[in-house]
């Protein structure tokens, strides 16, 4: 009675694995220097933007694991220096855009050990030049410490097997349309600015009216000894007359000398 039961469980238990999602990347590794081949396979995943903008930078994440069984090994003799894994993206579709790259660290390398992934999503970045719609897949991963200086470079061996994601970029500055209002502020600002130019500068007219009438240089009004003026001269030639007068009425005044 259970014989029927039993069947489908061992069946299910013994059955071949199911097919590799498309997510999973098949790479050809290759140790620079030592030309140590290995055939390593990563169940990458990707999250990219819903739209992206012209001239502004965009990230896609990049998420990565191995296959068991099929994981990247170091060399025996280690890796020198501080290594990080650079991940890259392939976009196509979209003119002058072609690739997005990242940086993370693996973590510790062992020599003949599993190299690590990276734990945390990885920020690929680039910027778009011009809009369009097109798709991203999954490239090349390396290991070194600079993008130039590579010491395990993974190349894809299909480039078309990784799963794709679509990518539209907008032109810069696109914006839903909005009606137009007319723009109480500005007429505001135009108003105060013409108030304001009128308080703080005051017309000629206004400024000679405020303004003491100049002195003359010199003279009694500055105590300066300088020349008097027409008024200070009558005066002067009055007091020397009335002065020679007297001098003339006491002289004749005075008694005679017999």
């Amino acid at each position: 009675m259970r014989l029927p039961l039993i069947l489908p469980l061992a069946v299910l238990l013994f059955a071949t694995p199911a097919p590799e999602s498309g997510t999973v990347a098949a790479y050809t590794c290759k140790t620079t220097g030592t030309n140590e081949t290995q055939i390593v396979k990563m169940d990458i995943t990707l999250t990219v933007p819903a739209t992206a903008s012209v001239d502004r930078q965009m990230t896609i994440g990049w998420r990565g694991s191995y296959v068991e069984g099929a994981e990247l090994r170091a060399p025996a003799t280690g890796l020198d220096g501080e290594v990080k894994l650079y991940a890259y993206a392939a976009v196509s579709g979209i003119d002058r855009l072609t690739s997005a790259m990242g940086v993370g660290s693996p973590g510790l390398i062992v020599p003949g050990a599993v190299i690590p992934l990276p734990r945390e999503t990885v920020e690929l970045r680039t910027t778009p030049r011009h809009p369009g719609t097109g798709t991203v897949r999954p490239a090349s991963v390396n290991f070194g410490p600079t993008p130039q200086k590579r010491l395990i470079e993974c190349e894809l061996q299909d480039k078309d097997a990784p799963t794709s994601y679509p990518l539209t970029v907008t032109a810069a500055g696109a914006v839903p349309n909005t009606p137009s209002t007319p723009s109480t502020m500005d007429t505001t600002d135009t108003r105060d600015t013409t108030d304001t130019t009128d308080t703080d500068a005051t017309p000629p007219d206004e400024t000679s009216e405020d303004t003491p009438a100049a002195m003359p240089t010199g003279g009694a009004n500055t105590g300066g000894g300088g020349e008097a003026g027409p008024d200070g001269r009558a005066l002067v030639l009055a007091g020397s007359l009335v002065l020679a007068a007297a001098l003339t009425g006491l002289r004749l005044r005075r008694p005679s000398r017999p």
